[in-house]
């Protein structure tokens, strides 16, 4: 694998273990405005339990580069999986993590095929 899909991996492990971090902590209210009303359980439980799960996909992408290729498949679902909350935020015009326009939540959305392609493209040869 090449020197840049790796720096590009450990940047996305670290990059999750942060965001899962800000779920259990500090912006666990700023996750909660993207969790439509129709999932079930409280917003907090699902913030709390998508945190966790961040975390070990970030430390999994890490720790286990022989498992790349498999961690990348279950990190690039999970972003597509978590898509419905960036759209219930753009639609219901949610201000959370400075995103205060429509324009700026369009381009976080815009912005969640790239996470997908970059953990897919930072786990493959």
């Amino acid at each position: 694998m090449s020197t840049a899909r790796t720096v590009a991996r450990l940047a996305l492990g670290a990059f999750l273990v942060r965001a899962g971090v800000g779920h259990l902590t500090t912006e666990r209210q700023e996750f909660q405005a993207q969790v439509p009303d129709w999932v079930p359980g409280s917003k907090d439980a699902v913030v709390l339990a998508s945190g966790v799960v961040e975390i070990a996909q970030g430390a999994a992408l890490i720790a286990l580069p022989k498992h790349q290729r498999l961690v990348g498949d279950v990190v690039a679902a999970f972003f597509a999986a978590v898509t419905p909350g960036n759209i219930h935020q753009y639609r219901a015009g949610l201000d959370a993590f400075g995103l205060d326009s429509d324009r700026k939540r369009a381009v976080r959305l815009a912005f969640q095929p790239a996470l997908v392609a970059w953990a897919l493209g930072s786990t493959r040869d």
